[in-house]
């Protein structure tokens, strides 16, 4: 029964290591047209690099004095998923389904790095660095790139951040772990399998420790296996014990895959999470 355990563990993890062969290296897969958009470096003294932004704003950004909210997006050089959710976000300004909109893309530089936290479970050092990396990449956000977009953009108080696989493995963590860093939060396929599942375990003591604050979150799960397991799991634990403040929604999509499932419900996620 022991070899049998081990051999099923063993197996899920090649499953995993077949979807996420390129997951710790630089995202590139994007063939969307390229909006015009902004560009800057920042140099970070907390994760001690030059980082890429790039930026979209919305058509009514240049032409009045507003403030818009602001979504950030890892994965978000112009070589991987920026283009896509720009022109997805403004495709959806002009059908005023959604209000307008900033877009803060992070290009990225070591993918697996900056988007993982601590691990404990050595069979994750196949895929990514098992180093806190995401600490260090979450205050570069919050305590560098936000003051520099507020700098230049006029933008509200408002910020969400987006992503998908690792990234929206770093978007639940930074839920769960640190949830008043952004007002709202949308993951798709989540890597919730990171460090055994460690968010899922102690989704139940976390959201316990949740600030008296209003914060949103829509979150989806494909076919994949490893993955919809554990959204799964984490979506019965909210439906028991979400505290009062947190307003979330999931959508199971067993009829996608990994690689499917951004483009499937990106739009259902950005009309929920911007205007319910």
């Amino acid at each position: 029964m022991k070899i049998k355990k081990l051999t099923m563990k063993n197996i899920n993890y090649l499953i995993l290591l077949s979807i996420f062969a390129l997951g710790c290296n630089n995202k590139s897969q994007s063939q969307d047209s390229i909006p015009n958009h902004d560009s800057f470096k920042i140099e970070s003294q907390l994760v001690n690099e030059t980082r890429v932004i790039t930026v979209w704003t919305p058509p009514s950004y240049k032409i009045g004095n507003g403030s818009f909210p602001v979504l950030y997006m890892p994965d978000g050089g112009i070589k991987e998923d920026f283009p896509h959710i720009a022109n997805t976000i403004a495709k959806l300004v002009r059908e005023k389904s959604i209000p307008p909109t900033i877009l803060v893309g992070i290009e990225n530089t070591k993918r697996g790095r900056d988007l993982t936290g601590l691990s404990e479970e050595k069979n994750d050092e196949k895929y990514c660095p098992l180093t806190d990396g995401a600490a260090n990449f979450r205050n570069f956000i919050t305590q560098e790139l936000f003051t520099e977009i507020g700098k230049r953009y006029r933008v509200t108080a408002e910020k969400g951040i987006i992503g998908e696989s690792l990234a929206g493995l770093f978007v639940m963590e930074t839920l769960l772990q640190k949830p008043e860093s952004f007002n709202f939060y949308i993951a798709f396929d989540p890597s919730l399998w990171w460090n055994n599942h460690f968010l899922v375990k102690n989704s139940s003591d976390l959201l316990g420790k949740f600030p008296n604050e209003e914060v949103k979150l829509w979150f989806a799960g494909s076919s994949a296996e490893g993955i919809s397991q554990h959204t799964n799991e984490l979506m019965k634990v909210l439906k028991k014990e979400a505290p009062n403040k947190l307003k979330w929604e999931y959508s199971d999509e067993p009829n996608e895959k990994h690689n499917t499932i951004f483009r499937a419900s990106k739009e259902r996620a950005l009309k929920w999470i911007l205007t319910e």
